[in-house]
């Protein structure tokens, strides 16, 4: 009977911590490998876990409930295994202490899962990377964290990782390789499989470890890390820390599968089941995947079997948990259990213990005394503003003009676009490609990149499954290992199944603990190709409203080229649109080779003395095909300004034209409301109100979705009512 059928009948559809806490004494049994059919026979020569070593002894109080198995371990690792225990412990129990006496505001405690924590980070190098949750002090403090600094961190204080922006443990600290999450457990593990990508990439293997509980295994963020990591085949150890309860939620209510390995299966990929408590079973297996991914790259499953002895934080409690299971993991404690263990084997003594304790205490004691009572964090609007975005060369934010021998050639967009992808990828070699259907012999569904691989490989230029949330968290893993990285969405449109990562992960990252984010997304965009609803909508409201990001929407195929290789050169992310109607309906000079267009720097596409319309994307031509028309009936003359890059938008050239034309017509594809046309009126309002002649118009698509007929799309966007908008302009 094999891993999987063995496990499903032990514990069938019950609850399985009952069901664990039955069958202790032989749960060690079940930590081994079990590979699906699709896999290779012969890579199965190397799962299964050595049978206990351990020395049969009399039972007694003294007796540790656990088996260990120490068998190639000399006495030093186990003493610092047992170290590494104790600290966190330690910590956790002033922790709670504090919280009582209202010295910590909140507190979500791992006491009885150190084992994992612990166990993992000592197998590991410090080369990699850790993607963590917050039941995991012992990552942190295995790896040397100074905890003045950690407990400043937790107290919200400024000289914390984070400067008081971030609670507990979402805070990453790269010095210690250790990536903080978001409060949405799914998206880290993504970044884990960019981290190993780059690793993959740069020819030293180095697996990257992520963790995950039991409730974050039913989010679409894990079967999407979990896909890429195994088409892949890239060095991440996904760790899922099993402890029963997602919140107040039993695992039975959270899975249908008799194990969360089960769930390795369906992407062909091993895994272990390990009893979570046992620190030797954790630290041996973990050791055998870090030394196995770098000889031959693959991702691993593990499901470490746990408890929670504690609520999910301490203000939830544990009402919902029956009294004997917390009796009976009580007994299954990892760090009493182990130093039983090595207490009976010799390896320590009582006074060992007592002065290790001591040690202990002595740190976190100097640590409080160091961090609680260092002063609350003043808000500071510019340092705030300045931490926003990582520091920009002068290519992004003055520009660097084409050479001035350059030649120009008459391009599409969509062409433009190429070349510029092109010099990106030439002059940054470490920058990757990825989307769906880029790579190969397609190269994109608009045919952006046919021919990319022949030039770059495909290692640079990968094809991607469907996933785009875990693109995007992998693009986001890939730059915090130093490499650049794109993605293409293929519709702008499907940029939902990506917002998360967007939104929390790239876009917070540099302002929450100073790690760049150096992704660009290209977002083909907008209607006018009768494409209804899902591939017509111009979506990029919806990022101009979020700090950290850039937003960019050339109109044209010389600024196309230049602003995506700022893009590329700029360390932060950036929101890219293309408008897939002018692709190809639109052509113009472009200068050969490298230069860039500033960000923040609107450009004058047509001048004019009477009105002015503020504008950017396609509907840049359509203002200027309506500006032509008034000019020629000399109805007026309207300046028609391109504001090209949207976050930042170039507050000064708008308030310079308004204080020349006095008339504003804010123009944009996007439906009305909401959208940034509503943004900038306001501004103007605010800022050049006694320069105004008339009310600051808008023009744009009603608030409906984009319907697919050509006779409703063209009633649908407003390049047809624009005349006579600024018509009813003029007329004040």
């Amino acid at each position: 009977m094999g891993g999987p059928q063995l496990l499903a009948a032990t514990l069938g559809r019950n609850s399985w911590p009952q069901l664990l806490a039955a069958t202790l004494g032989r749960v060690h049994l079940l930590a081994q490998t079990y590979l699906p059919d699709c896999m290779p026979k012969n890579a199965a020569s190397a799962t299964i876990t050595a049978a206990s070593a351990s020395k049969t002894k009399k039972k007694s109080a003294d007796t540790p409930a656990i088996v260990y198995n120490a068998a190639g371990l000399d006495a030093n690792t186990l003493r610092r295994l047992h170290r590494n225990l104790v600290l966190p412990r330690m910590i956790e129990e002033k922790m709670l202490i504090l919280l009582r006496q209202g010295r910590v505001s909140k507190w979500f405690s791992g006491i009885g899962q150190e084992a994992i924590s612990v166990g993992t980070v000592c197998a590991l190098d410090k080369e990699s990377l850790l993607f963590p949750l917050h039941r995991n002090l012992g990552l942190f403090t295995g790896r040397g964290m100074d905890l003045a600094r950690l407990f400043a961190q937790l107290q919200g204080k400024k000289s914390g990782f984070s400067k008081g922006r971030e609670r507990s443990f979402h805070f990453g600290a790269l010095e210690y390789g250790i990536v903080g999450m978001i409060s949405h457990l799914g998206p880290q593990l993504a970044l884990a499989c960019g981290a190993a990508l780059a690793s993959v990439l740069d020819g030293k293997i180095e697996p990257a470890v992520a963790f995950t509980g039991d409730g974050g295994t039913s989010e679409g963020d894990f079967h999407e890390a979990l896909n890429v990591a195994s088409v892949w085949q890239l060095p991440v150890i996904f760790i899922i820390e099993n402890n029963g309860y997602g919140l107040s939620t039993p695992t039975t209510e959270q899975y249908r599968c008799a194990t969360l390995a089960d769930k390795a299966i369906g992407y062909g990929m091993e895994a272990e089941i390990i009893d979570g408590n046992n620190i030797l079973d954790v630290y041996n297996r973990v050791k055998h995947w870090n030394q196995e991914m770098r000889r031959t790259p693959r991702p691993v499953l593990l499901e470490m079997r746990t408890f929670r002895m504690r609520g999910h934080e301490e203000a939830s409690g544990v009402k919902y948990v029956p009294q004997e299971l917390f009796n009976t993991w009580a007994k299954k404690d990892p760090v009493t259990n182990f130093e039983k263990y090595l207490l009976l084997e010799g390896i320590i003594t009582p006074a060992d213990c007592e002065a290790l304790r001591a040690e202990c205490k002595a740190g976190i004691e100097s640590a409080i005394s160091i961090a609680f009572p260092e002063a609350e964090p003043v808000f500071n609007l510019a340092e705030e503003l300045a931490d926003l975005y990582a520091p920009m060369p002068a290519s992004v934010t003055e520009g660097v003009p084409p050479a001035a021998t350059t030649q120009t050639q008459e391009l599409r967009l969509v062409d433009a676009v190429r070349q510029g992808l092109q010099e990106a990828m030439r002059r940054h070699p470490g920058l990757v490609l990825m989307g769906q259907d880029i790579g190969g012999e397609y190269g994109g569904v608009f045919k952006v990149t046919e021919g990319f691989v022949a030039e770059f490989g495909a290692a640079r230029v990968r094809n991607t499954p469907l996933c785009e949330s875990a693109i995007v968290g992998t693009a986001l893993g890939l730059s915090i290992k130093g490499r650049k990285a794109m993605m293409e969405m293929q519709f702008a449109d499907f940029v939902t199944v990506g917002f998360n990562q967007i939104i929390n992960n790239l876009a917070k990252l540099h302002w929450r603990w100073g790690a760049k984010a150096d992704v660009v997304i290209r977002m083909p965009t907008g209607a006018g190709v009768g494409a209804g609803p899902f591939h017509s909508q111009s979506n990029e409201a919806w990022f101009f409203h979020t700090p950290g990001l850039k937003v960019v929407y050339p109109s044209n195929p010389a600024d196309a080229k230049g602003l995506l290789l700022a893009a590329f050169d700029d360390p932060n992310p950036v929101i890219f649109f293309e408008h897939k109607a002018l692709y190809r309906s639109i052509s113009g000079p472009v200068p050969e080779g490298y230069f860039t267009v500033p960000f923040g720097k609107a450009a004058t596409a047509r001048k004019g003395a009477d009105a002015v319309v503020v504008t950017y994307g396609a509907a840049v031509h359509w203002a200027l095909e309506a500006a032509e028309k008034l000019s020629q009936e000399r109805v007026g003359e309207v300046e028609v300004l391109d504001l090209r890059t949207l976050l930042p938008w170039d507050k000064e050239a708008v308030q310079e034209a308004v204080l020349r034309c006095n008339k504003v017509l804010v123009l944009h594809e996007d439906s009305l409301t909401g959208g940034i046309g509503g943004e900038i009126a306001a501004w103007i309002s605010e800022h050049c109100f006694t320069s105004l002649d008339a009310p600051v118009l808008r023009e744009a698509a009603p608030d409906t979705p984009i319907p697919f007929a050509p006779s409703l799309e063209k009633g649908f966007l407003s390049k047809d009512r624009v005349e006579g908008r600024l018509r009813e302009l003029l007329g004040w």
